[in-house]
């Protein structure tokens, strides 16, 4: 959708892109970070709950990596999501478990949260789905309110 200001799917392709590039922009930090590792948003860490990202950076980034983080984005930019999450799932055996991925990890300290956490799982999950097939947008968006309430605020498509 877009409204008099934007087109929203683009401005999360760009946000999507920026975080990405943000995280590369690290590497003299943590040269785990590449173009198949990053992803950094509020989550446990070895120091436990953190809140942290950007740009610009925001809290005490220590190199953890947030699979969700990623996979948050992919039906906007699929193939480099995939390619971390493949990435991930190939060479960080441990930051996989029986329900998905774990909420963070931090290949530099050999850290991985134990955790495995439902948002995560939640928001992964959905946007896969949305990415293969659109059915969550799609299923959501048949909603009479939905379409109501967005003809009001003045949403059109993009």
């Amino acid at each position: 959708k877009r409204d008099d200001f934007a087109d929203y799917f683009q401005n999360s392709v760009t946000a999507t892109m920026a975080h990405k590039l943000f995280c590369l922009s690290l590497r003299d930090r943590f040269p785990h970070y590449s173009e198949s590792l990053w992803g950094i948003t509020a989550s446990d860490s070895v120091n436990g709950y953190v809140v942290w990202g950007g740009p610009p950076a925001i809290g005490p980034i220590d190199g953890t990596v947030v699979p969700c983080a990623t996979a948050g984005s992919l039906p906007f930019v699929f193939a480099e999501t995939m390619r971390v999450l493949r990435n991930i799932r190939l060479n960080y055996p441990n930051a996989w478990r029986r329900y998905g991925f774990v909420d963070a990890f931090n290949p530099a300290r050999n850290w991985y949260n134990p955790d495995v956490i439902g948002i995560n799982q939640g928001i992964t999950m959905l946007m896969a789905e949305n990415a293969r097939t659109r059915f969550v947008w799609n299923t959501f968006m048949k909603n009479a309110e939905i379409q109501d309430a967005m003809t009001k605020v003045g949403f059109r498509p993009a």
